[in-house]
């Protein structure tokens, strides 16, 4: 899946960042772009890789700074989706048809979509390969892949999927199937995983957790039912406040957490989840599962692995201020695919936008980026099926919070925000 779910917002906004304050603008007319081709030009001023939100949310903003048709995005897929919904999806609370829409009623009108994908990337000749051995070249070029899902790093998967009582929110192909093992279940082990890599929004893994524990109250199940949370962490969540706060709900509502523990292998034949110590390298323990819902391995895009703009692991390598990258000046990165170390979530996606949008401008007049963004990033936290804690933090880990409330505390206020009001407003006015 390339980066979609992200969002987009003004520079100066925090969380509401990317909801409140665009919501309360003059919403812009749905107006369809050009139909998908493969590249008619060869250079465009902006190119932008990856139509995604990230990549949507840039290529509505550069239209505006050098005009229509001067702007291309390359992104080969015909649906764009908004994956925050995915955990009400895997909860039944949302149908999975409301998270998607066609590319094309995404992509900004009079901006080229370039169906195709990405092959090379050759910074020192200003242009990247496409499929067919297609070259666009670029005057600014913004890299907007995302993230690349690896279930097959787990023996037993993706084959294992076929199975029942298995689910994964994270891919649209299996986020249904989450629902159906929840409303399958009977008793046992119901075993929820986070993997040892960087995650796209790290709060979700735990979420369909919470929204598990509710359902099976709701249904009489509850008292049967062996919650475990494996995560390869050592913390719950990266964020002391709001640690705290979900501890307690794991407390109150009986679930085991198991820290240092990796998902290795699912057996779906004998319905036994592999996992390994890490703290005992070698060590492994296998746990039977009534159900089971799998976060993936992620890693970097494949295309940008042992790329010329990337790290050594294979993440865009960008300023973690301005978003430049850090070799080529006229390069930029936003979202699931840079080094930016911060978490992955849409609402990082949406800060990171205006900061970027002012990086672009300055660059663009031969002046020097100021705009410094501070790594806000926010995670609704879904403990239930009205409730959330809103997480909203920095690079320094340290709470940066919107309203003048408490927002370590569960609130049916902002299980609204996340179910109803983002969505709208994602669809409406944020990728415009």
């Amino acid at each position: 899946m390339s980066a979609i779910g992200v969002v987009s917002s003004c520079s100066c906004l925090r969380p509401g960042v990317w909801l409140l304050k665009p919501g309360m603008q003059k919403m812009s007319s749905l107006g369809l772009h050009t139909a998908a081709r493969c590249a008619a030009k060869d250079y465009f001023e902006v190119l932008v890789l990856g139509g995604g939100a990230g990549g949507i949310t840039m290529s509505a903003r550069m239209k505006r700074k050098v005009g229509a048709g001067n702007v291309a995005v390359v992104e080969p897929s015909e649906t764009h989706y908004y994956q925050p919904l995915w955990t009400l999806v895997g909860g039944g609370a949302k149908q999975l048809a409301a998270s998607a829409r066609p590319t094309g009623s995404v992509m900004p009108k009079g901006v080229e979509w370039i169906k195709s994908r990405v092959t090379a990337l050759d910074p020192d000749k200003n242009c990247v390969w496409l499929e067919n051995d297609t070259k666009v070249s670029y005057k600014y070029l913004i890299i907007a892949l995302g993230i690349s899902l690896h279930y097959e790093k787990i023996k037993g998967l993706p084959e294992g999927f076929h199975h029942p009582k298995i689910g994964s929110n994270y891919s649209v192909h299996t986020v249904e199937k989450t629902w159906k093992a929840i409303q399958d279940f009977k008793e046992g082990n119901a075993i929820f995983t986070f993997p040892n890599t960087p995650v796209k929004c790290a709060g979700a893994p735990q979420k369909i957790m919470y929204l598990s524990e509710a359902y099976w109250r709701k249904t009489g199940k509850r008292s049967k039912a062996n919650i475990m949370f494996n995560t390869s962490l050592g913390v719950i969540f990266g964020v002391k406040k709001y640690a705290d706060a979900l501890l307690e709900i794991i407390k109150e509502r009986n679930i085991a957490v198991n820290y240092k523990h990796n998902l290795v292998e699912v057996r779906v034949d004998k319905q036994e989840a592999v996992f390994e110590n890490l703290d005992k390298p070698g060590e492994t323990e296998v746990h039977q599962y009534e159900m089971l819902h799998v976060t993936p391995p992620m890693g970097p895009p494949d295309v940008l692995i042992n790329s010329p703009v990337s790290d050594g692991v294979g993440w865009v390598d960008v300023d973690k201020e301005t978003l430049q990258h850090k070799k080529y000046p006229n390069v930029f990165g936003i979202g699931d695919c840079t080094n930016l170390p911060t978490s992955k979530t849409a609402a990082a996606v949406a800060a990171q936008s205006g900061v970027l949008d002012q990086t672009i401008s300055l660059v663009m007049k031969n002046q020097v980026p100021i705009k410094k963004y501070d790594g806000y990033t926010s995670c609704p936290l879904v403990t239930g099926y009205n409730k959330v804690i809103l997480a909203e933090f920095d690079y320094d880990a340290q709470p940066l919070e919107t309203f003048p409330i408490d927002q370590g505390k569960e609130r049916v206020t902002m299980y609204h925000m996340k179910a109803d009001m983002m969505p709208f407003l994602y669809w409406n006015a944020l990728l415009k």
